[in-house]
């Protein structure tokens, strides 16, 4: 049989499509969520910074306070609310489906697929592993572009910082962002390579747990956060909270919707299978 003929399980085409679909489904559930669940922690904290940056101009302005006054009543937002959180939505749908070509990409690194579709001779096809393979793969990202960066730098609602910060507050995340993404990858070779020494599961797992707190480690060698945040200690950690969440049903939904076909595969083999011995 030519090799052009036997079939090619995991074609790399498919798969992007795949993860396409996984990436906009999961980035629109991420977006749902916020814009239920935190959007209206956000309305709270506009509220207060409206507040605070009235405060503020009437005391820069105490001998002209109708004036000041006068101003902040001007001030009007760019885009109404409405506008704002269909934004929301359609920003978080957008980061899905980038984030679902980058996964779908390592999946089929994980799987050892090539870029002509044809799989790795020692990478067989295994519909019954796909499940941790996809949910592992999520989980790791989460851990090196959400969770990491975020125990340095927590979200912080809007209006918090001063615009000329905004350079020097980029800079950090994406540095935290590349210090999880290697700690990541640092505890994953660790794991492989604790496993071809002969080392059990306990200590191949202390061993990526090592290389996961050295990386929580080099984050706090970054700078702290350049500006204060005047917000409700209640308001900011359930703000936070709801922020991480988003990012847990983000990566949560895209692994189990990619990894759905290949369960869909795995059901439906042991039918066919017995369909044709049926004489």
């Amino acid at each position: 049989m030519s090799v052009s003929a036997q079939p090619t399980p995991y074609p790399l085409l498919p798969l992007l499509g795949r993860g396409l679909a996984a990436g906009g489904i999961a980035g629109l559930a991420s977006g749902l969520f916020s814009l239920l669940l935190a959007e209206p922690l956000m309305d709270r904290a506009i509220r207060l910074e409206e507040k605070r940056s009235a405060a503020e101009a009437a005391t820069a302005h105490a001998g002209a306070s109708h004036s000041g006054h006068s101003h902040a009543a001007e001030a009007e937002e760019l885009f109404s609310r409405g506008t704002q959180h269909l934004g929301l939505v359609v920003t978080a749908v957008v980061a899905g489906l980038a984030i679902g070509v980058f996964f779908t990409l390592a999946y089929a690194l994980s799987r050892g697929l090539r870029p002509g579709g044809a799989p790795n001779r020692s990478a067989p096809r295994d519909d019954g592993r796909d499940w941790q393979r996809s949910m592992g793969l999520a989980g790791a990202g989460f851990l090196a572009l959400s969770l990491l960066p975020a125990l340095r730098y927590p979200a912080n609602p809007p209006g918090v910082g001063d615009g000329g910060t905004v350079t020097e507050r980029q800079g950090l995340w994406l540095a935290a962002l590349v210090i999880g993404v290697l700690g990541t990858v640092l505890a994953h070779q660790v794991h492989q390579r604790l496993g071809q020494a002969g080392h059990g599961l306990p200590v191949r797992q202390s061993g990526a747990a090592a290389a996961v707190v050295a990386t929580l480690a080099a984050l706090f060698l970054l700078p702290d956060n350049p500006d204060a945040v005047p917000v409700p200690a209640t308001l900011l950690w359930d703000f936070r909270m709801l922020s991480l969440g988003g990012q847990v049903v983000l990566w949560g939904v895209l692994g189990a919707v990619f990894a759905a076909p290949s369960l869909r595969r795995q059901r439906s083999a042991p039918r066919e299978r017995s369909a044709s011995s049926t004489p």
